[in-house]
């Protein structure tokens, strides 16, 4: 058992202070029907819902909640949870069944087990650490998120080219925050707009976010 939490420990890349958090986050109440991960399943889950609303906001802060309530329910689904746990291949460590009985790690436990997981890192570690920690891990699936987004700046370059002949003006006019959150802040005008202002995590999307803007003044 000690091999296996350690083992854990180096695939997840956290070191637990309390270790009896990390093993309780992997254990099904099949295993422990009294030491078992659901109340850390129930608060993963809350913390995961908080921590990817609050990155959409912040990619996507002049959407409406429909939009962004679709958004994040396609980043935390127990199908995109799942696709997340066998990322770092949980399955192979949760503890399921006992002596007499044998029972198969189905999906459902290894979605429930990562948001245990999250849980668990969050009491061991605090709020930051687990923010960083999930955005890390959803990475992929919300830069995927962000490429959804309604192409603005090509329907306003084909605006500004069949009326005026030339390209919209973009410019950069600040950048802000940490490596791992940065913030952009883009303008753009045509020829005879005045300046409107986007702001995004990457410039694609506060150039984005900035044509949706004048777009919106103009039609």
């Amino acid at each position: 058992m000690k091999d296996k939490i350690n083992n854990l420990q180096k695939k997840i890349n956290v070191k637990f202070k309390n270790l009896n958090l990390l093993k309780t986050s992997i254990t099904h109440k099949s295993y422990d029907p009294i030491n078992n991960y659901e109340k850390l399943e129930f608060l993963g889950d809350r913390i995961l819902g908080l921590v990817i609303s609050k990155k959409l906001i912040e990619l996507f802060p002049k959407e409406k909640v429909g939009f962004l309530d679709k958004k994040l329910a396609s980043l935390v689904n127990k199908n995109r949870c799942l696709e997340i746990a066998k990322s770092i291949n949980l399955e192979k460590y949760i503890l399921v069944g006992n002596k007499n009985t044998k029972l198969k790690v189905e999906n459902k436990i290894v979605s429930d087990s990562i948001e245990a997981l999250i849980g668990a890192i969050y009491y061991d570690k605090g709020f930051d650490f687990v923010e960083n920690y999930i955005l890390s891990l959803w990475e992929k699936f919300i830069n995927l998120s962000e490429m959804t987004i309604v192409d603005a700046k090509t329907k306003l370059q084909e605006y500004s080219l069949k009326k005026y002949k030339i390209l919209p003006v973009y410019k950069l006019t600040s950048s802000s925050g940490p490596k791992h959150n940065p913030k952009f802040t883009i303008s753009v005008r045509l020829k005879d707009t005045k300046v409107f202002e986007g702001i995004g995590s990457s410039k694609k999307i506060a150039e984005q976010n900035a044509a949706k803007k004048l777009l919106d003044n103009i039609t």
